[in-house]
């Protein structure tokens, strides 16, 4: 049981002690969340253009594959069924990129991020479609060919040939990247 006479008196030794006490203000009661963390934007712009930096219009190795106008490549210590599995459509598209209406420069950075971030989720089997060249100045494929150099750049590209003409035909190219690991 409780005692009525000790409660009373506990309340007024209470009322007592905070008797000239003021209640605070909303606003100081109010903890802000810690800022967000930085972004590293330099770090970010750096990497984007390593990427673009990474890839050269002007590089064709020895040991490219040629067929007349048929982009054909594999990657050396590689088995050479994998071009023709590639070619017969062994493996699944499982994403595309479209660089019609890019220039080169444009062509290029877009190239090199679409592979790494496909890399990045474990993506094999890719298209590039890079048109037939038809609406260039002297109706000539300009990205096929800087396309080329620019794949056999990239570690992660085993193999890549011209698309079957359900997936493109010479206006694009499917493309075989290592497994991410």
């Amino acid at each position: 049981m409780t005692n009525p006479e000790k409660d009373d008196d506990e309340v007024e030794l209470f009322r007592a002690a905070v008797k000239g006490a003021r209640p605070l203000k909303p606003a100081r009661l109010h903890h802000p969340s810690p800022p967000p963390k930085p972004i590293p934007q330099q770090l970010l712009r750096d990497e984007k253009q390593a990427l673009a930096d990474s890839l050269s219009d002007d590089y064709i190795p020895a040991h490219e594959m040629e067929s007349g106008e048929e982009l054909l490549y594999l990657r050396e210590g590689h088995a050479p069924d994998i071009l023709s599995k590639l070619r017969r459509g062994h493996w699944v598209i499982q994403a595309a990129v479209d660089l019609h209406g890019m220039v080169a420069d444009e062509a290029r950075a877009y190239v090199a991020e679409f592979l790494s971030d496909c890399r990045k989720r474990g993506i094999r089997c890719v298209r590039i479609i890079h048109g037939k060249g038809l609406g260039s100045r002297n109706r000539e494929p300009v990205l096929k060919n800087k396309l080329r150099s620019w794949l056999m750049q990239r570690d992660e590209v085993i193999a890549y040939c011209q698309a079957r003409p359900t997936d493109g035909g010479s206006g694009a190219v499917v493309v075989l990247l290592k497994a991410a690991g």
